[in-house]
């Protein structure tokens, strides 16, 4: 990238900018991705430009010490309160100095990596600074602002959250971002399918049986007790993740790949979600972490049914499941098939799974296509056989960092596919609200294990089973 630009992170001391942004920044340079930049950080705490790369510093392998030098000269750090209009203005006057002695233009990429109770006052106080002005979206110069998921902690929220936004900037500066969109296999899936003539035609209720969506972590909520007690598994994760990647599954076909036109057709998805049933948990050690509420409801595990009421998904069920601390870390995708009639006069050789299209986000990047072929031998007995591309086994493992390199480099040219729209965010909140309504049943389970024990019963009633 050669256009000169201003990278400010505001909330730069936290664990997001120390784990993710600084990392990604750091391989943008050294991919020769970010060339001509100025990196600025602030936050509340009192620390050195020094101290806060070396913290950020272990969760990069293979440091260059050319690239690091190039980061380390380009990083000025400045104390602000997120409440405090002086604090702004001091940095916007700081920002244009240091803008206009390297020549700059003024493109600016603003990151709040802070909690969402502060989005409203950070907001406003960067358009009263003019840390970031109201641009048109095609113009020389651009300056945009990224909002880190979660956006509120639920519709209200979101919505106030909205109204303070939306009077000060132009929507094609707003990028509500959910990192999850620019995984290598979630982008993968729009292409999968809508390149491949053998799924579109097969894309609907005529021949998928349901679909899976599956996201499971084996760590615990760690120290993130007083941010997780408030949100639980539904906000954290379903609200955005799973019914994001349920949108972009469900769709239909977008003019073009790219920006608003895939925004469009997610959002029509959203609006049509209806839940059907579930029920949620709590693993058994959840209220000793530091920062739970004694006594606490807050659920770490959810599964739910779900269907979408429209013409291409009709009486086809989308099942949901996540949750912490449990046996295995993984996020898949699975589309079932119908199966097809048996033509064997002998019933045991009629093929016993259905043909079905699995999409591994992680642990590993990959796809597989299970279908059904004969057994060698002489022998009619029908196997279940994959073809599979492994897309870690080719182009390498893809780490959490190089995520967040696709997504800033997305933002800075402008891709708006990887931000989710207000209409977005609206619908999903709504669904989490009536979820919250529908008093699931709750259960405990054992960290480590795979779940509530009662969560079988969630299978026995829907006649289903859970494919990992």
């Amino acid at each position: 990238m050669s256009e000169p630009i201003s990278i400010i992170v505001l909330g730069i001391t936290g664990d997001l900018a120390r784990r993710k942004i600084i990392p990604a920044l750091y391989q943008m340079i050294a991919q020769k991705k970010l060339d001509k930049f100025l990196l600025f950080g602030a936050a509340l705490e009192d620390m050195s430009t020094d101290e806060i790369l070396d913290r950020a510093k272990e969760f990069i392998t293979d440091s260059d010490p050319a690239v690091w030098q190039k980061l380390k000269d380009n990083f000025f750090y400045q104390r602000l309160n997120f409440k405090r209009i002086d604090d702004f203005k001091k940095l916007e006057k700081f920002v244009s100095k240091k803008e206009k002695e390297h020549q700059f233009s003024g493109n600016r990429l603003v990151y709040l990596a802070a909690s969402a109770e502060f989005y409203c006052e950070i907001t406003e106080n960067l358009a009263a600074s003019k840390l970031v002005t109201k641009l048109p979206s095609k113009g020389t110069i651009w300056q945009r602002i990224v909002y880190e998921k979660p956006f509120g902690h639920n519709l209200q929220s979101a919505l106030e959250i909205n109204a303070c936004i939306k009077p000060l900037f132009n929507e094609s500066q707003i990028y509500r971002i959910d990192h999850y969109l620019t995984k290598e296999l979630v982008s993968n899936i729009t292409l999968i399918r809508f390149t491949n003539c053998i799924f579109e035609p097969l894309w609907n209720f005529q021949y998928i049986d349901n679909v899976q969506i599956i996201l499971s972590e084996e760590i615990d909520i760690g120290n993130r007790g007083p941010y997780y007690d408030k949100y639980g598994v539904l906000a954290d994760v379903v609200q955005n993740h799973m019914l994001e990647l349920m949108a972009l599954v469900a769709m239909e076909q977008p003019k073009q790949l790219t920006g608003e036109y895939i925004r469009d057709q997610r959002a029509k998805v959203l609006e049509k979600i209806n839940i059907l049933g579930g029920s949620v948990g709590q693993y058994d050690s959840y209220q000793k972490a530091p920062g739970v509420q004694k006594g606490s409801q807050t659920s770490t595990f959810v599964q739910l049914k779900a269907e979408i009421n429209n013409h291409r998904w009709s009486g086809v069920p989308f099942y949901l499941k996540t949750g912490k601390c449990l046996d295995k870390k993984e996020t898949k995708i699975h589309i079932k098939f119908k199966q097809v009639e048996c033509l064997f006069l002998v019933a045991d050789k009629c093929p016993i799974e259905s043909n079905y299209l699995t999409i591994e986000i992680t642990p590993e990047a990959a796809f597989t296509l299970t279908l059904n072929a004969k057994k060698p031998g002489m022998t009619n007995e029908v196997i279940p056989v994959k073809m599979e591309f492994c897309h870690s086994c080719i182009f390498g493992q893809v780490t959490s960092a190089e995520d967040y390199v696709v997504l800033l480099g997305e933002i800075i040219n402008g891709e708006q596919s990887v931000s989710v729209r207000f209409d977005e965010i609206e619908s999903t909140w709504k669904i989490i609200d009536k979820v919250n309504t529908m008093n699931l049943p709750f259960h405990k389970y054992k960290c480590g294990s795979s779940g509530p024990k009662e969560a079988k019963n969630f299978e026995k009633k829907h006649g289903m089973r859970w494919l990992s």
